[in-house]
């Protein structure tokens, strides 16, 4: 099939699948990180305590998905995504109006649980229930809303916080969240379900066996891509957060920093769409052990950095991962635990992700105020890469002889 056909025959589930993912943008931190510096100012914030807020508030989160994930074997996605949608638009209204920082974590938690948590969660689990054999093909289309997100929200909200008071901008995010629900709704009227596709539409992983949590759990492969799991998420979140410390520290202007963004994002579609192309012809068993290595080149550069050409270097080895990272981790799963029960083992990892995500601002926020530079620390950080990917690729030698048994 034709990549026109394809888009046109799946046009209302790959649009539902992109809507969600931009929308989670609100959620996400490149897009909270933005308001860092009001945040810290309108509270009286350092950088460990801002980090230490967003670390609690996110880690609660990533508790909860581990629970609430699984609701996506369960519901459709129009009433699972609608809810959630209506949690994200009060999210950002509680960011707005909340008057005191010891609520600041109740925000926090509410802002990533429904946007970088279940909003997106919902997308990549449907793109991988859905579709078997254009997988990778369908989460590359539909998590095109990550970087549209990532591409524009940062550029348009800097731009308007120049005219408009900050609490004001999260008002509007919450009115653009919840527009989103007629949206859904009207794209999936006519939904695919877990239920009506039960039999028509899975497939089976490792030793031809659908996988429980449970099971998963148990198995060896999960922990061998824990670190690989925790990286991205952690640090590449972690940059992002500190991204007004980080123009502070390369004496640019946070406008020019923020500049770059859109030119990272095209390197993340590029890899994005390739990565999902790719690995529908060889399959993420030999495709995942590379996603982070250029992760490792990204934040030498960025410590290393002293101007503009180094600087956009990086953000072109960051986008590499970025964009593999929005097709390969949910595909991975699928192709090795099957899709029977892919939300809930879907949820583990994340949850782990959401984790990172709390653990890499929280940590590199605290080595900031203990006088461990934002350049050293990228150094660590690229030697942490090199772990996790060491990591997984043990893990994914051992564990691939297993798929040859499935048919």
């Amino acid at each position: 099939m034709s990549i026109l056909a394809f888009l046109r025959s799946n046009a209302p589930w790959l649009s539902a699948g992109v809507l969600l993912t931009f929308l989670s943008s609100f959620g996400q931190t490149f897009f909270i990180s933005i308001f860092a510096g009001q945040i810290r100012s309108e509270f009286g914030l350092s950088h460990g305590e801002w980090g230490g807020i967003y670390t609690l508030g996110t880690g609660l989160s990533a508790l909860v998905m581990v629970w609430a994930g699984g609701l996506t074997d369960l519901f459709r996605v129009r009433v699972l995504g609608a809810l959630v949608l209506l949690m994200l638009m009060a999210a950002c209204l509680f960011m707005a109006l909340n008057p005191v920082w010891w609520l600041l974590p109740a925000v926090i938690f509410t802002l990533r649980f429904a946007g970088q948590g279940m909003t997106s969660h919902i997308a990549v689990v449907a793109m991988s229930r859905w579709f078997i054999a254009t997988r990778g093909k369908a989460l590359s289309i539909a998590t095109l809303g990550f970087a549209a997100g990532e591409a524009l929200l940062p550029l348009i909200f800097v731009a308007l916080m120049i005219h408009y008071d900050w609490r004001l901008l999260w008002g509007l995010a919450g009115l653009i969240a919840v527009s989103g629900i007629p949206i859904l709704l009207l794209l999936l009227r006519h939904e695919r379900t877990p239920q009506s596709m039960a039999h028509l539409s899975q497939s089976t992983g490792m030793d031809s066996r659908h996988w429980t949590r449970n099971q998963a759990l148990r198995h060896f492969l999960f922990w061998f891509m824990i670190p690989a799991l925790l990286g991205p998420s952690a640090f590449n979140t972690a940059f992002f957060f500190h991204q007004v410390h980080f123009a502070d520290i390369k004496t640019i202007d946070h406008v020019d920093l923020v500049a770059m963004f859109p030119f990272y994002t095209a390197v993340s579609i590029a890899a994005m769409v390739l990565s999902g192309w790719a690995l529908d012809r060889l399959g993420t068993a030999r495709l995942m052990p590379l996603s982070q290595v250029p992760m490792v080149f990204a934040f030498l550069l960025f410590a290393q950095a002293d101007g503009p050409t180094a600087m956009v270097l990086g953000f072109f080895f960051l986008g590499l991962t970025t964009g593999m990272n929005a097709t390969l981790p949910s595909a991975f799963w699928a192709e090795f635990y099957g899709t029977r029960n892919i939300g809930s083992i879907k949820a583990m990892a994340a949850a782990l992700m959401v984790l990172g995500s709390a653990i890499g601002p929280g940590l590199t926020g605290l080595g900031i105020d203990l006088g461990l530079g934002i350049e050293a620390q990228y150094v660590l950080i690229a030697g942490y890469f090199v772990f996790a990917t060491v990591m997984m690729g043990l893990g994914i030698a051992r564990a691939r002889p297993l798929l040859t048994l499935a048919p």
